[in-house]
């Protein structure tokens, strides 16, 4: 008799690795004595110091986090979605858990026994090389507080996505091999082979006191020099390279440079004198580098089929996420994350192109909003626009029957990434923003010189474009048109600076905060549209009637007003600021709760957060009045 329960597990299962390389018959066994498990929003499935479960979990819908404590705050060190395992534990350790499991939302788990599973590891080596590695990453602490993710309050560094390798955390061997300085060779030998370590910390009172590599053995004990009964203090290095364990890839890589030397010792301050925490080697600098955005880019450019993409991007995701852990200007993790998924997007259109073939004109690939402005560090929306060349009118219906395809099947692919459409429908895949350069040339014209008249369809993000893919001179080309609609148009920026003031004020008569009063969002804070858009059209307008071109980050555009406008350059400054502050904000909510942030509960804020918070809104006020007096608003007041 068929048992459509255990079938209905393995189907899911060899959706996933490491399960697509095993045999149907071999998980149907074990899926007929295993378990589901459903978790409302906040469950624990096991806590620290639980005892081992005799099953491991794999998340059939909605996400898990797991945490640890680390200086008395609840950490996230790993997020599970659907299709992740975890609670590997009992397969690699015999002491109690050493993390929490939580639901984040609601969530239904397959309990998988371990007994029965365990014959399969040694069967597919596959199997055990992908548990070994998802264990490793679960029990590495990404050292984000789960309630407060940690505040950068700096911004403005403009470096270029190599140097992100300096704020970069290290991963090392947090369980080094210690022996004592009265060891035996022989015996050190011993434990290193059944450890499987390439070296042994040797000590005196729980202190450094030197180092053995395998390097030593080779040269020092393979020719009978030394007797192996001799103590390891014989053999071992003296002059070793000690570091503490916030030390960075670039800065580990530098002294292991520095110093000719393939090992770095961690201790608890970076001197002989405390603790001996860990070891660095180098390999374990190679490993951290494979979430190098340098790496993933090359990744990304070699990636054959939209699994490898999809595969990259989360691992994307983790940097953005993991950037957060560490002292790095929000405005670098911007320009670092936005150069990142603009590469995704790249290979997307040309996995899409592969698929659909070569396109019948030239074109460019738009995109708009916060992708084009290189803001988008959460999972929100995706707009975009197609721009083609003129093409003779009989060819015309054909042509932009293509690139709707093209369109259509790029949002697709991105969507599964976790980029929802725009729901306004701005994309390309909608026949009004997939046109001809003539035709869109013609539209931003009418909407420049008639804005009261044609900008019911047309978006302010329309004029934050930025090059994804295809022809840069149409994109040029557009650009040049749009500024000379632009020069000396008094009644376009009187219109819109008119449709900016009458957005919703964020803060009440009493400067408390203007929350939601009804729907699903009721007395959550609107940040998105009561705060983070309102700098974002401010910025827009400043830019366009200062012709400042090529512009389209917000955080830029208030810095280069501060030079363009300078008699007003401290308030330009100050908003830049401000707008760094509340995107932070909503990147902190996203990240903690797996949505776009857009709504915040204030009532968890701390009393420095809200002043905070308080402060980069009521300095709308001051926009408002910089506004009022540089365009004069009239005609639509």
């Amino acid at each position: 008799m068929k048992n459509t329960f255990a079938e209905n597990i393995v189907d899911f299962l060899q959706q996933y690795d490491p399960f697509k390389t095993v045999q149907y018959s071999d998980l149907l066994d074990i899926a007929s004595q295993s378990e589901v498990i459903y978790l409302e929003k906040s469950k624990r499935l096991f806590k620290i110091n639980d005892e081992l479960h005799k099953n491991f979990y794999i998340v059939n819908s909605g996400i898990i986090h797991l945490t640890k404590i680390i200086d008395a705050q609840e950490t996230l060190v790993s997020k599970c979605y659907v299709g992740s395992i975890f609670g590997l534990r009992p397969f690699f350790a015999k002491n109690n858990y050493s993390l929490n499991s939580i639901a984040n939302e609601d969530a239904v788990v397959y309990a998988i026994p371990i007994v029965l599973f365990k014959p399969l590891l040694a069967k597919y080596s596959v199997v055990m090389d992908y548990f070994l590695e998802s264990f490793t990453e679960q029990s590495k602490s990404t050292g984000e507080n789960y309630q407060t993710l940690k505040a950068i309050s700096e911004a403005g560094s403009e470096s270029e996505m190599t140097d992100f390798s300096y704020f970069q955390e290290l991963d090392y061997d947090k369980n080094p091999l210690l022996v004592t300085i009265h060891t035996s060779i022989s015996t050190v030998a011993k434990k290193m082979v059944e450890s499987n370590k390439s070296y042994a910390i040797v000590t005196n009172n729980a202190r450094i006191n030197g180092l053995i590599t395998d390097a030593d053995f080779k040269k020092k004990i393979a020719f009978g020099i030394i007797n192996l009964d001799a103590d390891c203090t014989t053999i071992m290095q003296q002059n070793v390279t000690i570091v503490e364990e916030t030390i960075s890839v670039a800065e580990a890589q530098l002294l292991l440079l520095k110093n000719d030397t393939d090992y770095l010792l961690v201790t608890e301050d970076g001197t002989e004198n405390t603790r001996v925490k860990g070891m660095i080697s180098e390999r374990d600098i190679i490993k951290s580098q494979s979430n190098n955005p340098g790496v993933l880019i090359d990744e990304i450019r070699n990636a054959k089929n939209f699994e490898e993409l999809k595969y990259i991007h989360s691992k994307y995701l983790f940097v953005i996420q993991n950037s957060f852990t560490k002292n790095i200007p929000i405005f670098h993790i911007n320009n670092t994350a936005g150069g990142i998924l603009h590469t995704i997007i790249q290979q997307c259109i040309k996995l899409c192109i592969d698929k659909l073939g070569s396109p019948p004109a030239r074109f460019v690939w738009l995109a708009l909003g916060s992708q084009g402005r290189k803001e988008q560090l959460v999972l929100s929306d995706q707009d975009n626009m197609i721009v083609y060349e003129d093409v003779a009118a009989e060819k015309h219906r054909d042509v932009k029957f293509y690139f709707v395809q093209l369109a259509k099947m790029v949002i697709s692919n991105m969507e599964l990434f976790g980029y929802k459409p725009c729901p306004f429908d701005h994309l390309a895949s909608n026949i009004k923003w997939c046109k001809s350069l003539s035709d869109f040339t013609a539209i931003y014209s009418s909407c420049i010189k008639s804005p009261g008249e044609n900008m019911s369809d047309f978006s302010g993000i329309f004029f934050d474009f930025e090059y994804i893919y295809g022809e840069t001179k149409i994109k040029d080309s557009l650009e040049i048109a749009i500024h000379q609609s632009l020069a000396n148009n008094k009644i376009f920026f009187d219109y819109i600076g008119n449709q900016l003031l009458k957005s919703p004020p964020p803060l009440t008569f009493f400067k408390k905060f203007a929350v939601e009063e009804n729907g699903v969002h009721k007395d959550q804070f609107n940040l998105k549209q009561k705060g983070l858009q309102f700098y974002i059209d401010a910025a827009r307008i400043f830019a366009l009637s200062h012709n400042l071109k090529g512009v389209n980050n917000t955080f830029l555009r208030f810095k280069q007003m501060a030079i363009t406008d300078a008699k007003n350059a401290e308030k330009y400054l100050d908003f830049a600021e401000n707008y760094i502050k509340l995107q932070e904000f909503r990147t902190r909510e996203g990240i903690i709760n797996d949505n776009d942030g857009a709504f915040i509960d204030t009532t968890k804020l701390s009393k420095i957060d809200k002043e905070e918070l308080k402060k980069s809104l009521g300095d709308i006020d001051d926009i408002i009045d910089l506004i009022k007096d540089k365009y004069k608003l009239t005609r639509f007041s």
